[in-house]
């Protein structure tokens, strides 16, 4: 299986390539790694102008001869390409596996609202350079995902009802857009990272009030990582926070979940595992 590498947020570090095809080689010989231009260009805050990384992601997407595409890292600006990329997607397109997280949320969200291959939340390429090691173990949930079905690195608690995961901060921005998939029925798996208590209940707020996620089967909270100091303090636990939103949603807490901007980090495939 042919893999395309796109970033249609953040410019990625170009140090992954080695090591990640290195890694793919021993343990995936199936699988070949290529990463397109456009992840190691620069315009501001941007792998890219806007037209550019659209065009790199419908390049790849569009392209039979991959099988899937895997994002090369989160940070901020998929959601401004959507309204480029999202009409101009082929049935090769259709047939493909898209993998990330963060703000990849938004072209996971999207793309799964138009039943445009299969998509999950899991880890990326760049939690290979993890400082606290074991990113081999953490891209390999994702690799043995996309290559060969594994199950081994889903998130654990999948299985009895269709799923759903993001974070915390691109679910709230995508809530109230056309870009937000039908969540009925479906178990929402949620997860944050740096940023102050206050705005992850201020996140909760919007999930719990948003009438586009009326019909959901229940939350589950994943990591809440890299947490800012709330000055003042902030006197409430995170499962306060959460058991409080769900109950004035009306929905179930189901409990914690195994994903997030952390080395345990696991696969949500979005739908029925």
């Amino acid at each position: 299986m042919k893999i395309g590498i796109v970033s249609p947020a953040n410019t990625a570090n170009p140090d992954v390539v080695a090591p990640l095809t290195a890694f793919a080689a021993l343990a995936y010989p199936e699988v070949e790694i290529v990463f397109h231009p456009q992840c190691f260009e620069s315009d501001g805050h941007f792998a890219g102008p806007d037209a550019r990384r659209a065009a790199a992601f419908l390049e790849f997407a569009n392209d039979p001869g991959f099988g899937a595409i895997w994002f090369a890292r989160g940070g901020y600006g998929s959601n401004r390409i959507l309204d480029i990329a999202m009409p101009q997607l082929n049935a090769s397109a259709k047939n493909k596996k898209y993998v990330g997280y963060s703000d990849m949320g938004f072209l996971l969200g999207a793309l799964y609202a138009r039943r445009i291959g299969r998509v999950a939340h899991g880890p990326m390429p760049i939690d290979l350079m993890r400082r606290s090691g074991g990113g081999d173990a953490t891209v390999a949930r994702s690799l043995g995902w996309i290559a060969r079905d594994e199950r081994q690195g889903l998130e654990p608690g999948l299985g009895k009802r269709p799923a759903a995961a993001f974070n915390l901060a691109i679910l709230g921005s995508l809530i109230g857009t056309p870009w937000l998939p039908d969540l009925t029925d479906h178990e929402l798996l949620i997860e944050e990272v740096s940023e102050p208590l206050y705005n992850v209940d201020r996140l909760l707020f919007t999930m719990a009030n948003a009438t586009q996620l009326r019909g959901i089967a229940g939350v589950r909270l994943g990591a809440v990582s890299d947490i800012k100091e709330n000055t003042p303090r902030w006197g409430e636990t995170l499962d306060t926070m959460i058991r409080r939103w769900c109950k004035d949603m009306g929905v179930p807490f189901l409990g914690p979940a195994e994903i997030g901007h952390t080395q345990t980090n696991r696969v949500v495939p979005f739908g029925v595992a």
